[in-house]
């Protein structure tokens, strides 16, 4: 298994609506689209984020994750994660945390006790309690010693995307399009 970044713009958009698509669930309505189009169009855009997969000995992607510089440019967040299989044995997605946090100033935002283990599992060892009972786990090479001076991660407004989509129409219409094709196009190797 290995990491890969996803720089192919065709491979990355059809990664990206996949990732989305897997983490909302395919009836989640307009939130899996409004990731998608804010991510391509501002974070992606900016070299802001950045799309990794885990692929396997035959190069198919078994997990796949969407990183977010912070505002200092330091760390990266994971904003999305999923697993592509499940055999009940191995966690691919923890696998692909597990290779990022040694390698990358990584930041996790667990929600609850669960996600915290496995992020702990993965090797996710400096936690720090966030607001609204979110744990904030930190890879060894995060620089940050503490909360505060841990920077703002950037992020996108669905909400505000979701409003635009309503004032143009051609825009949603563009990234819906980008978005199903994305779907039917996912890559089998990368």
């Amino acid at each position: 298994m290995r990491v890969v970044h996803v720089k192919n713009e065709a491979q990355r958009e059809a990664c990206l609506a996949r990732l989305c698509a897997e983490v909302y669930g395919h009836q989640a309505g307009i939130a899996p689209l409004a990731t998608f189009a804010g991510v391509l169009g501002v974070l992606i855009k900016q070299e802001a984020a950045r799309v990794l997969a885990l692929v396997d000995d035959a190069a198919q992607p078994v997990a796949l994750a969407l990183l977010a510089l912070d505002e200092a440019g330091e760390g990266m967040n994971v904003m999305q994660l999923v697993s592509l299989t499940e055999d009940g044995t191995t966690d691919p997605a923890g696998r692909l945390v597990s290779e990022l946090a040694l390698r990358a100033p990584l930041r996790v935002d667990a929600a609850n006790e669960a996600q915290r283990q496995r992020f702990e599992a993965a090797g996710i060892k400096r936690w720090f309690d966030g607001k609204s009972g979110v744990h904030i786990g930190l890879s060894p090479k995060h620089p940050a010693s503490g909360l505060d001076d841990l920077p703002r991660t950037l992020t996108v407004d669905e909400n505000a995307v979701a409003q635009s989509f309503k004032r143009d129409r051609d825009a949603f219409e563009d990234y819906k399009r980008r978005f199903i094709r994305g779907l039917e196009s996912f890559p089998t190797s990368l």
